[in-house]
């Protein structure tokens, strides 16, 4: 506005006059609403108003709409200080003798923000309450710690033995549900993390709810994270859909310190008013909290706005230097640009200037804000607070760039600190950085265990088990699949959809099963379940879609089972954590199974997978069109040759490779019975394939063989020649297929006889397999254990050759657990587009390269001439002097 001339500047005063009288007697709510609909009719004539996403830079609850905190504040402000102080002591000490780390920064500057939190908001699980989740910023962990520890909840030794873990005695270094089963919830490091498992857990309550599952209204989610933090795709890449269901359950709190790890967040601008622009264009409700109460006088002086155009101009790299200096400097730089507000301030002291507060160090600015959150509804709620990095360590790194890996603090500045806070340690005591506690009975610890009480009991906690098992059905209600397709051809996708649909109709489990797909339920023959179940939706379905008329149409329902993600491969990952971990959370066993193209689960959301692992998930993950040569059309990008090499690297994730329709039966049955009965901390990633083909029947005796990761297939008949040359052929998923074929071939061709082992799982034969090494290897005297790979094996002639349609690596993983010669093929390298046939023989792992490696091992072991593999070489048309597949 102020680059366009003014024509009539009488005109414009009067119009200003009628506006702040308005303002004046009616209010600003009256306000608001006549330039909503100025604003509205100018539109409607047509006129460009651009609306303006940002407000200006103040607190958005001014000081006269302010919710008074209750409780005791100076109770409060000293608890708030020793736990600051135990945050800091607990990091030195451990540095002392270790050097294993830690951060003092980050609590610094979020424990009011904590502390309000804690004593006023955060209901725990109670018999009233289902309790609210709580996402703590991984870096403020020594805050947490130093809260437990002042409540009894933690030891002295358990502080000394921060980020000390391996004796068992330590605290984790970041929230760690795996390390910390019974403290910590949710995994929030790495950065990014925790906002968007929040969004996803604010929705599952939803969905819980909906379906008359889980009773969760009234709880909150909490999500704390920095402002740094939200330059992750994974913190702002959500938020839309938190805003488009408006999940009015769900609260961000953003710890605006306006730096991160190695300068300012937004040095030439506000990231602030650059948040607040996201969050509100994305539909949020957003408070701002800038400004301690210390300002509300300065700024009610404030007639003709030249204290909030200073504080407008000003960037967040000059803010992090005002804080970094002392209250001359302020005085200088800030007010002395103009002045009228030198002369504003003239009256202070520069120690008034400097004790101008932020507004996320004020506990009733952040009561009032968190007040706001909770009752507001319709939306989600951003609260915007700034504050200073590394607040109360003065020179040792307040507002300083090096306080993310500050890691000490001097004598001079652990006295400052001391002083600054009035703790209760004397001068020749500060070298030894004791621990601060109140004393049984003393009116600081009673306070904190009322307060605690009084919403339900202590936070963080985490339950281990749910109070109810789920009763899963045995393996005999799949038999439809055990007794195989009658020669009918159909794909391992197609198998499991079949099991899914006997799951969703069984009496005592269906309901709590919960699929969930991005956006390919089509392409996995799913769309059958869109009637049936329906996808979940807030709000129904407020439209007729185009295919109403079709048997299987696209429908939507408030009560819907399916979770439809839309082209979201780590929102839909992130729904099936927070299914996954509902046993925990809301004390409810849910069986999610998220279907997805393989290519696009552990490669492009692995660090969420491994945070679900951390986080101790259930459920299943299902890796559709997988191998590198089945999805034959999709070429480079989509075709998945190593997902199973990244599932191998979670602990605690079971992953299968099944080749026909009664193992991948198998598999989920006992994952059912695991996970959802015996309630073990695991969950499965299973590859299912596009690939039709006919599915045998069960053989007798194989369950145990499926689940433990091999099994005999089919053993070759001596016959008239009990002397042939033999060999044991492993296959896994739809290259046992090849395998089996391979073996004809070596049959019809060479006379050279082979076992066929189906392998589902080449990474438990591996897990099992340095089991009995590590067994070994510690027991010297004692009979040496064989792993299962070496039972399985030992008795049989020959060498052995395994294929499968991954890298290479993945039948690796069992090369030392086998006492015979062994090759490995997969398919290494970058996919393409091709027919199957072509890329298996591209990559060397269709049935005639099986046959030659075979032929290979036995002439390498001298049983046949290598004459013979030349001659399978032609015979087969293979080209011994082509390039590398891996290189190509």
């Amino acid at each position: 506005m102020a680059a366009l001339p003014d024509h009539d500047p009488q005109e414009t005063k009067e119009w200003l006059e009628a506006f702040e009288a308005v303002l004046e007697f009616e209010g600003a709510e009256r306000a608001n609403y006549l330039l909503d609909a100025l604003i509205d009719r100018a539109r409607r004539s047509g006129m460009y108003v651009p609306r303006d996403l940002t407000t200006p830079y103040v607190n958005t609850i001014p000081p006269e709409k302010q919710v008074p905190s209750p409780g005791d504040h100076e109770l409060e402000h000293r608890i708030r200080s020793y736990v600051r102080w135990n945050a800091v002591a607990m990091v030195l000490r451990a540095n002392r003798r270790t050097n294993v780390g830690g951060h003092i920064a980050s609590f610094a500057s979020a424990a009011t923000l904590y502390d309000v939190g804690y004593n006023h908001f955060w209901h725990a699980e109670s018999e009233n309450h289902g309790g609210d989740l709580v996402f703590v910023q991984g870096h403020s962990a020594p805050g947490i710690y130093a809260r437990a520890f002042l409540l009894g909840r933690l030891t002295e030794e358990q502080l000394d033995n921060f980020r000390q873990e391996v004796d068992g005695r330590g605290l984790s270094s970041y929230p760690h549900p795996w390390l910390m089963p019974t403290f910590w919830k949710f995994p929030t490091v790495s950065m990014g993390l925790g906002p968007i498992q929040a969004i996803y857990q604010a929705r599952f309550m939803k969905y819980l709810h909906d379906r008359g599952i889980v009773n969760t209204e009234g709880r909150k989610v909490w999500c704390f994270c920095g402002d740094g933090e939200m330059d992750e795709p994974e913190s702002l890449g959500c938020i839309s859909v938190a805003g488009r269901e408006k999940l009015d359950n769900l609260i961000f709190v953003v710890n605006c310190n306006l730096q991160r790890l190695d300068g300012p967040v937004r040095g030439n601008s506000k990231i602030i008013q650059e948040l607040e622009g996201d969050f509100r264009g994305a539909g949020w409700n957003v408070i701002k909290l800038i400004w301690g109460s210390y300002w509300d006088p300065l700024l009610a002086q404030d007639k003709n706005g030249l204290l909030l155009k200073r504080m407008e101009e000003c960037v967040d790299g000059e803010y992090q230097t005002f804080k970094a200096r002392d209250g001359a400097y302020v005085r200088k730089y800030f007010f002395g640009k103009y002045p009228e507000l030198a002369q504003m301030v003239a009256h202070m002291t520069d120690d008034d200037i400097w004790r101008l507060n932020r507004g996320g160090h004020d506990p009733h600015k952040i009561y009032a804000a968190y007040h706001a959150a909770v009752n507001h509804k319709g939306q989600p709620t951003v609260i915007l607070a700034k504050t200073v990095k590394g607040y109360g360590m003065g020179e040792a790194g307040e507002g300083q760039n090096i306080t993310h890996q500050q890691k000490k603090m001097g004598t001079t500045s652990l006295k400052a600190f001391r002083d600054r806070f009035k703790l209760p340690i004397p001068d020749e005591k500060l070298e030894e950085i004791p621990y601060l506690k109140f004393e049984e009975g003393s009116p600081e610890l009673n306070y904190m265990r009322e307060r605690r009480m009084a919403l339900g009991g202590y936070l963080p906690s985490r339950r281990q088990k749910a109070d109810k098992s789920l009763d899963v059905p045995d393996l005999s209600a799949f038999e439809s699949l055990l007794k195989g397709s009658d020669g009918r051809e159909m794909s391992t996708t197609m198998a499991f959809v079949r099991i899914l649909n006997l799951l969703v109709r069984d009496k005592n489990i269906g309901k709590y099963v919960v699929p969930i797909v991005p956006d390919e339920s089509r392409t996995f023959g799913m769309e059958g379940m869109f009637r049936q179940l329906g996808i979940w939706s807030t709000v129904g379905q407020l439209y007729v879609p185009e295919d109403a008329d079709q048997l299987m149409f696209y429908k939507e329902d408030k009560h819907g089972q399916i979770l439809q993600e839309g082209i979201n491969e780590a929102g839909a990952t992130c729904s099936w954590m927070a299914a996954a971990s509902s046993y925990s959370v809301h004390n409810q066993i849910m069986i999610p199974f998220y279907i997805f193209y393989s290519m696009f689960g552990f490669q492009r959301v692995g660090d969420l997978l491994w945070a679900a692992g951390d986080m101790r998930c259930r459920g299943f993950l299902m890796g559709g069109t997988s191998g590198r040569t089945t999805l034959n059309g999709e070429g480079l990008q989509h075709q998945d040759g190593h997902s199973h090499i990244l599932a191998s690297t979670v602990p605690n994730c079971i992953a299968y490779d099944p080749a026909f329709a009664y193992e991948l039966a198998v598999i989920i049955q006992d994952g059912l019975r695991r996970m959802m009965h015996d309630q073990e901390d695991v969950y499965y990633y299973i590859t299912v394939m596009n690939e039709n083909y006919a599915h045998p029947p069960m053989p007798e005796g194989v369950r145990e063989g499926i689940l433990k990761g091999m099994y005999l297939f089919s053993e070759a008949a001596a016959g008239n020649s009990p002397k042939a040359p033999r060999v044991q052929l492993l296959g896994g998923g739809t290259i046992l297929r090849e395998v089996i074929a391979a073996s004809e071939l070596l049959a019809n061709d060479f006379g050279v006889l082979s076992d066929v082992w189906s392998v589902t799982s080449f990474t438990e034969l591996r897990r099992e397999g340095m089991s009995v090494e590590r067994w070994n290897l510690l027991h010297p005297e004692a009979p040496p254990r064989r792993s299962y790979v070496e039972q399985c094996l030992m008795q049989r002639p020959g060498p052995v050759v395994a294929a499968t349609d991954y890298m290479r690596l993945l039948a690796d993983q069992i090369r030392p657990y086998l006492p015979k010669r062994f090759i490995a093929l997969g398919t290494d390298g970058f996919g393409r587009s091709d027919t199957r046939e072509k890329l298996r023989r591209f990559f060397e792992v269709d049935r005639y390269q099986v046959a030659v490696a075979a032929l290979k091992a036995l002439a390498d072991e001298g049983t046949v001439p290598a004459s013979r593999v030349t001659e399978a070489i032609k015979k087969y048309g293979l080209d011994p002097e082509r390039i590398d597949p891996w290189k190509v």
